[in-house]
């Protein structure tokens, strides 16, 4: 299929308050390597991206945290742990992010994917821009194979699924799919190689299946795919884990009832202490206080604890079994000769979610089953998120700070194995990275477009110990929340508020606004972020929204809603996708 489809149909929500000027083309920074000597091809590698969805950042062992994720902590143990890695605050933003090695906003898709404004200024498309390329297309014409299970979200019903975008292979759902019985609208079927399947069809999965694992039976066909075909493979494997509905097997919750009920209050104090034991964050690090919105465990009555530790158990076995899919994909690489040269990132797409408030939200029993509907709310986000400040939706560095795991056992030197990276860096990082390791180029011009260059730079030197160096800043904007980062500095403000100033160097949980102490440095950041959003197709973000950031019940709130799953209908549901998408 020709990328020209790509601009075929472009109908959805439109934010009418939005406007912008007309954004203007970038410098690159990164040039497009040379075409590798045929002796080099050999040592390419293969390449698996693993994107989990609405994960903390010390959701997994390798960060801090008391689920046993002993999969994970392998890879982590004989690979590199990414400290200062960073994704774009929300679904869509951080997969075209990733995909495309651009901003959200010059990729297109600034917001979820449902929203497009035809005539602001460019980066709320719902698509893939025609100014983007993916991995997929870069790496396709190195030699490649490419393939993708999972999650989507960049624009499928806008003229950009997978199969127009560069994957020769792809199995692709709606987000928050755990079960080929789930009821739910848009959850009846999966879409393949361009086909829309029942989910409940032998296609998709045998017998009882659950989706870490039936993903991961997909990526492994795809890699014997790959193998049939003599080529090198990138595959993108974007988890339903372990966004909401949060759903597991219940065999797997019972593992993890009770363990909550010391609250999350001394569990984040727990996860603190060992990031700092770690190295993971410096040991006189400061714990931000909760925000007002969040509940004291110790004030919440006996049922609302029994309750609150249910959830999180929903959760803790959504996580623990997604490890156990990767513990699969890893034993599967290994029969078949692959994992040593093949390299795996591991990374979530925003931090832990807040959406839903203090209170969370359950629907029909059992908890974390095909008819429930499980958020886990404020109050385990602050948890999820340890040791930082807020949640999805926000740049504070709760919302988007994410780990990042690699392994490569053939290309990670073995003098750097089990250390960490500490230098920032972005999910823009991600193309030119695999770029260079595949010996690929990146276009100045695609199907007839021109290319807009890659945002990121290479962080494949960390692989050998060297140390990595970034010679622009890191930028974000989400719902009119933003964010810059040079160098130490960070400069962050929520929609509509002041900006914040904050010296990451010693002060990485954001307790110490210096705003006021170093006002030119604040006032050249926030130089650099506006003239970056006037030429990346950003535009200005009209209302406030909360985040999950709201007062619950305990506090003299609204009670959570039933859960159920039901949406009103006309501008009501379009301003619930607006809110509170995928």
């Amino acid at each position: 299929m020709k990328r020209t489809l790509r601009g075929a149909a472009t109908t959805a929500t439109a934010l009418a308050l939005l406007a912008g000027p007309c954004a203007l083309p970038a410098t690159a920074q990164t040039p497009a390597p040379a075409a590798p000597a045929a002796a080099e091809q050999a040592k390419r590698p293969n390449v698996i991206v693993i994107l989990v969805d609405d994960m903390g950042f010390s959701d997994i062992g390798p960060y801090g945290s008391e689920i046993p994720t002993p999969n994970l902590d392998a890879l982590a143990a004989n690979g590199l742990r990414f400290t200062q890695f960073y994704n774009s605050a929300r679904c869509s933003p951080s997969r075209a992010s990733l995909l495309t090695g651009l901003y959200p906003h010059e990729a297109g898709v600034g917001y979820l994917d449902n929203v497009v404004r035809p005539d602001g200024a460019g980066g709320l498309q719902g698509r893939i821009a025609d100014r983007a390329v993916t991995i997929a297309e870069v790496l396709k014409p190195a030699g490649y194979f490419t393939g993708m299970a999972g999650k989507w979200h960049v624009g499928a019903q806008h003229g950009t699924p997978p199969k127009v975008v560069g994957f020769d292979r792809s199995m692709f759902q709606k987000g928050g799919t755990y079960f080929p019985d789930q009821p739910g609208k848009g959850r009846t079927f999966v879409t393949i190689d361009g086909r829309q399947v029942r989910l409940d069809s032998p296609e998709v999965g045998t017998g009882e299946w659950y989706a870490s694992d039936m993903l991961v039976d997909w990526t492994v066909r795809f890699v014997d795919e790959a193998k049939a075909a003599g080529k090198p493979f990138f595959l993108y494997l974007p988890f339903t884990a372990v966004h909401f509905p949060v759903m597991a097997p219940a065999e797997d919750i019972a593992k993890f009832k009770g363990k909550y009920m010391a609250g999350w209050d001394q569990l984040r104090r727990d996860r603190f202490e060992r990031q700092k034991k770690m190295g993971l964050i410096a040991a006189d690090a400061q714990l931000p206080g909760v925000l007002p919105e969040a509940y004291d465990w110790d004030k919440v009555p006996a049922a609302d604890k029994e309750r609150f530790d249910t959830i999180m158990a929903v959760y803790a076995a959504a996580v623990s079994r997604m490890d156990k899919a990767i513990g699969t994909l890893v034993a599967d690489l290994k029969a078949r000769g692959e994992f040593d040269n093949t390299l795996i990132l591991f990374m979530s797409d925003n931090g832990g979610n807040a959406e839903s408030g203090p209170d969370g939200r359950t629907g029909a029993a059992p908890w974390g089953g095909k008819y429930s509907n499980v958020f886990v709310g404020l109050n385990w986000a602050t948890l999820q998120n340890t040791p930082f400040r807020y949640f999805k939706h926000y740049t504070e560095e709760g919302g988007i700070a994410t780990p990042l795991i690699a392994s490569w056992p053939a290309g990670i030197d073995t003098k750097v194995r089990g250390t960490m990276v500490r230098e920032p860096g972005h999910l823009v990082d991600v193309m030119p990275t695999l770029a260079e390791l595949a010996g690929a180029r990146y276009p100045a011009r695609f199907d007839g477009h021109d290319i807009r260059p890659m945002s990121g730079r290479s962080f494949a030197g960390a692989f050998e110990g060297e140390p990595l160096t970034r010679s622009v800043p890191i930028f974000w904007e989400h719902e009119g929340n933003k964010a810059v980062r040079d160098g130490k500095w960070k400069l962050v403000a929520q929609f509509g508020a002041p900006w914040q100033l904050y010296d990451m160097s010693t002060d990485r949980t954001e307790t110490r606004d210096l705003a006021a102490a170093h006002p030119d440095i604040a006032a050249r950041m926030a130089k650099q972020w506006d003239d970056w959003a006037a030429t990346s197709f950003v535009d200005p973000w009209p209302n406030k929204i909360d985040g999950g950031v709201v007062k619950g019940r305990l506090e003299g709130g609204k009670a959570p809603g039933p859960g159920k799953g039901k949406r009103g209908k006309g501008k009501r549901k379009r301003a619930a996708q607006a809110t509170t998408g995928e």
